[in-house]
Protein backbone atom coordinates (compact mmCIF):
# COMPACT_ATOMS: atom_id res chain seq x y z
CA UNK A 1 0.00 0.00 0.00
CA UNK A 2 1.51 3.07 -0.78
CA UNK A 3 1.75 6.30 1.18
CA UNK A 4 -0.01 9.73 -0.03
CA UNK A 5 2.16 12.46 -0.06
CA UNK A 6 1.39 15.90 1.96
CA UNK A 7 0.73 17.28 -1.32
CA UNK A 8 -1.94 14.23 -2.78
CA UNK A 9 -3.41 14.61 1.28
CA UNK A 10 -4.05 18.29 0.54
CA UNK A 11 -5.13 17.73 -2.94
CA UNK A 12 -7.67 15.07 -1.98
CA UNK A 13 -9.00 17.63 0.97
CA UNK A 14 -9.37 20.28 -1.53
CA UNK A 15 -11.52 18.35 -3.24
CA UNK A 16 -13.89 17.49 -0.81
CA UNK A 17 -14.37 21.12 0.24
CA UNK A 18 -15.10 22.57 -3.48
CA UNK A 19 -18.30 19.86 -3.44
CA UNK A 20 -19.14 20.75 0.06
CA UNK A 21 -18.86 24.52 -0.48
CA UNK A 22 -21.67 24.55 -2.44
CA UNK A 23 -25.65 24.36 -0.32
CA UNK A 24 -27.57 22.30 -3.19
CA UNK A 25 -24.16 19.84 -3.16
CA UNK A 26 -24.16 19.47 0.52
CA UNK A 27 -27.84 18.69 0.53
CA UNK A 28 -27.77 16.49 -1.97
CA UNK A 29 -25.04 14.29 0.09
CA UNK A 30 -27.67 14.92 3.10
CA UNK A 31 -30.61 13.54 1.02
CA UNK A 32 -28.39 10.44 0.61
CA UNK A 33 -28.32 9.44 3.66
CA UNK A 34 -31.41 8.71 4.42
CA UNK A 35 -32.63 8.05 1.02
CA UNK A 36 -36.26 6.41 1.70
CA UNK A 37 -37.13 9.83 3.86
CA UNK A 38 -35.93 12.15 1.11
CA UNK A 39 -36.83 10.02 -2.12
CA UNK A 40 -39.21 7.98 -3.86
CA UNK A 41 -39.33 4.19 -3.50
CA UNK A 42 -37.30 2.76 -6.52
CA UNK A 43 -39.57 0.58 -8.89
CA UNK A 44 -37.01 -2.38 -9.26
CA UNK A 45 -33.79 -2.38 -6.91
CA UNK A 46 -33.06 -1.77 -3.30
CA UNK A 47 -32.70 2.02 -2.34
CA UNK A 48 -29.50 1.46 0.59
CA UNK A 49 -28.33 -1.28 -1.86
CA UNK A 50 -28.55 0.70 -5.17
CA UNK A 51 -29.27 3.94 -4.37
CA UNK A 52 -30.93 6.79 -5.57
CA UNK A 53 -31.70 7.22 -9.51
CA UNK A 54 -30.67 10.44 -10.78
CA UNK A 55 -33.59 11.31 -12.38
CA UNK A 56 -35.29 11.23 -8.47
CA UNK A 57 -32.21 13.66 -7.56
CA UNK A 58 -32.84 15.88 -10.22
CA UNK A 59 -36.50 16.39 -9.66
CA UNK A 60 -35.86 16.78 -6.04
CA UNK A 61 -32.91 19.15 -6.87
CA UNK A 62 -35.17 21.39 -9.27
CA UNK A 63 -32.11 22.52 -10.99
CA UNK A 64 -31.37 21.35 -15.01
CA UNK A 65 -30.47 18.58 -15.60
CA UNK A 66 -26.55 19.17 -16.03
CA UNK A 67 -26.17 21.49 -13.02
CA UNK A 68 -27.49 17.69 -11.20
CA UNK A 69 -25.07 16.24 -13.06
CA UNK A 70 -21.90 18.06 -12.95
CA UNK A 71 -22.71 18.64 -9.05
CA UNK A 72 -23.05 15.07 -8.55
CA UNK A 73 -19.88 13.86 -10.89
CA UNK A 74 -17.89 16.68 -8.17
CA UNK A 75 -19.44 14.48 -5.49
CA UNK A 76 -18.18 10.94 -6.93
CA UNK A 77 -14.54 12.85 -7.79
CA UNK A 78 -14.60 13.75 -4.18
CA UNK A 79 -14.94 10.36 -2.78
CA UNK A 80 -18.22 11.09 -1.13
CA UNK A 81 -20.41 9.36 -3.47
CA UNK A 82 -20.70 6.37 -5.60
CA UNK A 83 -22.15 5.66 -8.93
CA UNK A 84 -23.89 2.21 -10.37
CA UNK A 85 -25.26 1.76 -13.59
CA UNK A 86 -28.45 0.13 -14.57
CA UNK A 87 -29.46 -0.16 -17.80
CA UNK A 88 -29.68 3.37 -19.02
CA UNK A 89 -30.30 4.67 -15.49
CA UNK A 90 -27.08 5.93 -12.66
CA UNK A 91 -27.96 5.56 -9.28
CA UNK A 92 -26.05 7.60 -6.68
CA UNK A 93 -25.14 6.93 -2.88
CA UNK A 94 -23.29 8.04 -0.53
CA UNK A 95 -19.75 6.07 -0.07
CA UNK A 96 -19.73 5.95 3.89
CA UNK A 97 -16.56 4.13 3.97
CA UNK A 98 -14.68 7.08 2.46
CA UNK A 99 -16.48 9.62 4.44
CA UNK A 100 -15.51 8.28 7.66
CA UNK A 101 -11.65 8.32 6.59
Amino acid sequence: MRLLTNLEVAMELLEVFKALSNETRLQILQWLKNPEIHFPKPLHGDIHEDGVCVSDIHKKVGLSQSTVSLYLSMLQNAGLIRAKRVGQWTYYKRDEENIKK
